[in-house]
């Protein structure tokens, strides 16, 4: 089986067919600008020290600053987040704001870490790179494993090793820290948004029911359950299965959202069946919402999987092979380079805030990200109808093609880097 990284390229190669982009920018794209690889010494708390194998990758930044999240996960590898960045450069672009795309990680398990050396931890890879981040210059944000609590320790970090206030150079901190109210339901939120959209403006194309549409939600963590709290908002949508990593409920009626989103780590409560991922991943159902991690559908259990609409909330959690097999049969997946891009919004909406020393309501952020996510999400709808390709290929290429065209005008204009 590929890795993530090789399918992020077949993806890259087969939409750049239906984009227009000369072969030197293409050459340019296919490489990162600058791949930053070190370790992170942390004292543990029995006075050893262990060392923890970390990177960050800067994709791009011809349309500006290098953005994107820093995960903590013990099977982080460069090749991971080499195409995260990628995806990260084609995200901001679709959504039509001003960054460019980047990816950091450290190979760690958080959860076996006391706070104390998490702290460290997090402070020590802010040390380690420091001098190439800032809020002009690359914006981190929280990723998997990490959260606003790590975010806050790294931006204090940083705001010391400067010397003065630098708020605007990480997104996703806590409120007390500068962070931005509705960031922590953005990306959720977002993928609820595009997936109205897509139901509003693709009926044709799609042949579901216009009520009773029943969804199925992989993966109750921080994203899918604000999606599945904003199914609340469509009286058309009805919430049928959940899970996390220890399984999940599926109920034919519907599940009780405010029930099940009180505890998402614990399902023992929800009425209804008990199955498998791998079963929910089988159910017979309208719209199938992937929100854990990479690679949830493969070519070994696509041929399961029987819904109308895939919804990518997770980082390529369909895999290359897979992608292919749904397409013949009929499977619109709504790619994660949008579905889940409400995040990126959010932080873009931060980082504005923190510029100009401003702080919005939550209501004022949600509406905000709902309007970029409407527009985006015509505009791939639109594309994929007159180019007759793929929602995946649709968002690929547009992403490319905005890149390509600044890359275009600063070579033009004798300026590698903006």
């Amino acid at each position: 089986m590929s890795t993530f990284f090789e399918d992020t390229q077949k993806f890259v190669k087969e939409a750049v067919e239906a984009a227009h982009i000369p072969g030197d920018i293409l050459a340019k794209l296919e490489k990162p600008d600058k791949v930053l690889e070190f370790e992170i010494p942390v004292k543990m708390d029995d006075g050893s020290e262990k060392k923890f194998q970390a990177w960050r990758v800067q994709h791009n930044n011809a349309l500006g600053p290098y953005k994107g999240g820093i995960r903590f996960h013990p099977q982080a590898n460069l090749d991971e987040v080499k195409a995260l960045a990628f995806l990260m450069t084609l995200k901001t672009s679709l959504a039509g704001i001003p960054y460019g795309g980047a990816k950091g990680a450290v190979r760690v398990n958080p959860g076996a870490l006391s706070v104390r050396e998490v702290e460290e931890l997090s402070r020590g890879y802010v040390r380690a790179l420091w001098q190439e981040i800032g809020p002009d210059k690359d914006i981190p944000a929280p990723d998997v494993g990490t959260n606003a609590q790590i975010i806050d320790w790294m931006a204090d970090e940083y705001e010391k090793l400067l010397g003065h206030p630098a708020p605007g150079t990480f997104t996703g901190k806590s409120l007390a820290h500068g962070g931005s109210q509705g960031r922590e339901p953005a990306t959720g939120f977002g993928g609820f948004v595009v997936l109205r959209e897509f139901l509003n403006l693709g009926s044709t194309n799609y042949q579901l029911p216009t009520t009773g549409l029943t969804v199925a939600v992989q993966g109750i963590g921080n994203v899918g359950s604000f999606f599945a709290r904003s199914l609340l908002r469509d009286t058309r949508m009805k919430l049928v299965a959940v899970s996390n990593s220890k399984g999940g409920v599926y109920r034919e009626g519907g599940i009780n959202i405010g029930a099940a989103m009180k505890n998402p780590k614990d399902l023992s409560a929800i009425e209804g069946s008990r199955i498998t991922n791998e079963e929910l991943l089988g159910l017979s159902v309208d719209v199938l919402a992937l929100a854990a991690l990479e690679n949830s559908v493969t070519e070994q259990n696509a041929g399961s999987v029987e819904v109308g609409i895939i919804l990518e909330l997770a980082n390529g959690p369909v895999s290359y092979g897979a992608d292919v097999f749904l397409a013949q049969k009929k499977v619109h997946v709504v790619p994660d380079i949008l579905a889940n891009s409400g995040g990126v919004v959010g932080s873009y909406f931060e980082w504005v805030q923190n510029r100009a020393g401003e702080s919005w309501s939550e209501e004022e952020v949600l509406g905000k990200i709902e309007t970029v996510l409407e527009e985006a999400s015509k505009k791939v709808l639109g594309y994929a109808r007159e180019k007759n390709i793929s929602l995946r290929y649709a968002a690929y290429a547009l992403a490319l093609e905005r890149v390509a065209g600044a890359m275009k005008n600063a070579a033009q204009s004798g300026v590698e880097n903006i």
